[in-house]
């Protein structure tokens, strides 16, 4: 496993607690009615995006699903422009054309963020394509939601990759539910990252609320992928505590279920073990939250400031 410094341990909170306290602005800015259309928030599910972010390389391309806020703010992007891109300001990453579910950075390896169910597995296939082609030592971490694992895109995208033996690694982010239904009433089989294996293509399952399994598992494959041996498959098991949208109210679990969860959240395990070790102390912790919700709160403010785009933005990135 990746050797974790100090400073380490630091970066995974701050990551970590950055995604939350972002994701809690954007829910009090869609009920305020400052974002319009779908918002999927990505609480609970920190660990994951944050572990496979400690064992990523700068020049690493990533492609995600519409739940993509937190997966940007791990790849480093700007708070300020990924919340200006939800209120559909033009200073945001799409010039406010993509809002909540498309969201890019070409200059950060960062390519969406994708609204269709599926569609971005056999992009990021593609993408790990075009490493090999160039002759890049770059892998492309494409992350799949539980719900598009039953679609037939995906399976297309694996057979390709194993055939080519493509640089990519594939992160089922496994939350138990697609929309309001349980994987165990919608997939056949108890793991998901099994689906491979007819391939040819190797995988595990991580416990994706702790941070340091999905480090230790992510490092052992991406050095997996990086090496030339082909895809592999992480199905991270995860939870997000809100539902699958801001306009569902997730009554299709219980509080007994939720409130399960909620005992094993990976960012009080990351908080327990930087007091354990003796890393940091409770006042700087403190402190680092109250740096964290004043850049998210500086972050809504310029989202709010920010113009609308300009009408002659109708007409950019349109391809006839």
């Amino acid at each position: 496993m990746k050797k974790l410094q100090k400073a380490d341990y630091i970066k995974m909170y701050s990551f970590m607690l950055k995604i939350r306290r972002f994701e809690e602005r954007a829910a009090q800015l869609y009920g305020m009615g400052k974002i319009g259309g779908f918002c999927h928030l990505y609480i609970g599910q920190e660990a994951v995006v944050v572990g496979i972010l400690m064992t990523i390389d700068k020049n690493d391309s990533v492609v995600t699903t519409y739940r993509d806020h937190g997966h940007m703010i791990a790849r480093g992007l700007d708070p300020k422009r990924i919340m200006a891109e939800l209120t559909g300001r033009e200073d945001g990453y799409s010039a406010g054309k993509g809002g909540s579910m498309h969201m890019f950075s070409k200059e950060n390896n960062f390519y969406g963020g994708h609204g269709i169910v599926g569609a971005q597995v056999p992009i990021g296939t593609g993408i790990a394509f075009t490493h090999k082609y160039n002759g890049e030592k770059n892998i492309c971490r494409t992350y799949i939601g539980d719900g598009a694992m039953n679609n037939g895109q995906v399976f297309e995208a694996f057979n390709l990759a194993a055939l080519w033996k493509l640089p990519v690694l594939y992160i089922i982010e496994n939350n138990k539910y697609g929309m309001g239904t349980s994987v165990d009433r919608a997939a056949a089989g108890l793991d998901l990252y099994k689906r491979g294996e007819a391939f040819g293509i190797p995988g595990e399952k991580v416990d994706g609320m702790n941070v340091f399994s999905v480090i230790e598992a992510a490092d052992k494959a991406g050095k997996y992928v990086r090496e030339g041996n082909g895809p592999y498959i992480i199905e991270v098991q995860t939870y997000r505590y809100r539902g699958h949208s801001m306009s569902d109210p997730a009554k299709y679990r219980t509080k007994e279920e939720l409130d399960n969860y909620k005992q094993t959240d990976p960012i009080e395990i990351v908080k327990a073990e930087i007091l354990k070790k003796k890393i940091a102390t409770n006042d700087e912790i403190e402190k680092i939250n109250k740096d964290t919700l004043e850049e998210i709160k500086n972050a809504a403010e310029f989202a709010t400031n920010s113009p609308f785009p300009k009408d002659s933005e109708l007409y950019t990135d349109v391809y006839l």
